[in-house]
């Protein structure tokens, strides 16, 4: 069934979809200064229309309806929700707190499971490396015969390499992190 843009259905539609990108910056914030430009960024081919303060609607050489958001256009912006405002550091009241002694236990820990999955990582990765030898890993019997076989195996295994290497790196970055 399709639904006309200005029934129930599609009115909500249109809201929500301006809620959304009015408070949420759904499409990607555009370093254009005017509306027009934002317009044509869009691919508008008409004039925008103002939905709300912020959010635009426009026609497209396809005939399809184009929604931007012009937050920081002409000094345009939504006024801050107190939501947005920095989050309050400290714990509300009743929370449960955790002594020094124990999160000292619990990042000693947290350090030590880092480790030894870094070492299992840089374990795996080298028998990975041997595995795919450079690129150049000796043909497997039936591979000898099917050159395409012996590709994707060579594939896979660089696959696998650059995977370990990822997980290397990912991990000594959380070490780095760590308490």
């Amino acid at each position: 069934m399709v639904r006309r843009a200005f029934d129930p259905g599609g009115i909500w539609c249109l809201r929500a979809l301006a809620w959304c990108l009015a408070t949420h910056a759904c499409i990607g914030a555009s370093t254009a200064a005017t509306v027009a430009e934002r317009a044509r960024e869009s691919g508008c081919v008409g004039k925008p229309v103002a939905i709300t303060d912020v959010v635009y609607k426009c026609t497209t050489t396809s005939g399809a309806e184009a929604f931007f958001n012009a937050t920081g256009v002409g000094g345009a912006a939504p006024a801050p929700r107190k939501a947005d405002k920095a989050v309050a550091s400290t714990s509300p009241t009743g929370f449960p707190r955790v002594d020094a002694e124990t999160q000292k236990g619990r990042d000693d820990l947290r350090r030590k499971v880092l480790g030894d999955e870094l070492a299992a990582e840089e374990k795996s990765l080298s028998e990975a490396r041997v595995a795919f030898d450079n690129g150049a890993p000796a043909p497997l019997p039936e591979e000898k015969a099917d050159a395409e076989k012996y590709r994707q195996r060579i594939s896979r295994l660089r696959q696998a390499v650059q995977l370990h290497e990822r997980n290397v790196e990912a991990l000594k970055k959380e070490l780095t992190t760590t308490r």
